[in-house]
């Protein structure tokens, strides 16, 4: 390749990095944050730049919490460290109560306030240790992790009285007051179990507390729990496996 050539394929290369680069500083400001300090060119901007984007992938974009694939890949994790050390853990799952009336009545705008308010309200009720996510649009998810079983109940309690106590301001002045509808299962210890096993059975409960009347609490009633048939399969097959080795 003769000199032109080559300057004119190293300034196309060039150009198109910055257009990438614009385009990801792009994504940050419409977030709400700014560009890394620094040398653009340097790889403390660009490790800072990379750092900024996945955090903002694995926050929900209204509420800042973290969203449906944060939380499946942390239920995941939790799964697997339950079914290893027997330690407790707490699945939560909470939806806000007549949240499609809210809509209806007061508009989207206000929609979204309660929907941030009660992310809040969920974030202030728990440890920085625990991850609260966004998983829908009026459903939240909150994992608990090490949470005793005799501790369950009194959390699960505080998370529902806490968003009863928060509200929004609507325009004329008035609080809209909020409520929510809680179910939550302990993950089985010392069991092979699935995150989608775990989240069905949180769900189950979180139907249940709804057609109880919502505003409640629905929780397993016991730590810990009839195993399901298909952790008992596989529980079965894996000391199979065992026999046979």
């Amino acid at each position: 390749m003769d000199a032109p050539h080559a300057f004119s394929a190293i300034r196309a290369t060039s150009e198109s990095s910055t257009l990438r680069l614009e385009s990801a500083l792009a994504l940050l400001r419409q977030a709400g944050q700014g560009a890394p300090a620094g040398d653009p060119a340097s790889p403390a901007f660009l490790q800072t730049l990379i750092d900024q984007l996945v955090d903002l992938s694995s926050r929900d974009a209204l509420t800042g919490l973290a969203n449906r694939r944060s939380f499946e890949l942390a239920l995941a994790r939790e799964v697997d460290r339950v079914a290893r050390s027997g330690e407790s853990a707490l699945l939560l799952m909470v939806d806000i109560d007549h949240f499609k009336r809210v809509n209806d009545s007061h508009g989207h705008g206000v929609g979204d306030l309660v929907i941030r308010a009660v992310g809040q309200a969920l974030t202030d009720s728990v440890r920085p240790m625990d991850l609260v996510a966004r998983i829908g649009g009026e459903e939240y998810a909150v994992l608990l992790p090490n949470c005793a079983a005799a501790f369950g109940p009194q959390v699960a309690a505080r998370v529902r009285q806490r968003v009863a106590r928060s509200s929004v301001a609507l325009a004329d002045g008035q609080q809209l007051a909020v409520t929510c509808s809680v179910g939550g299962a302990f993950a089985p210890q010392w069991v092979r179990s699935t995150p989608g096993i775990w989240l069905q059975r949180a769900d189950l409960q979180l139907y249940r507390a709804k057609a109880e009347g919502r505003d409640r609490v629905c929780l397993e009633h016991t730590a810990a729990h009839d195993v399901s048939l298909p952790e008992r399969d596989m529980l079965l097959a894996s000391h199979a496996s065992q026999d046979t080795a």
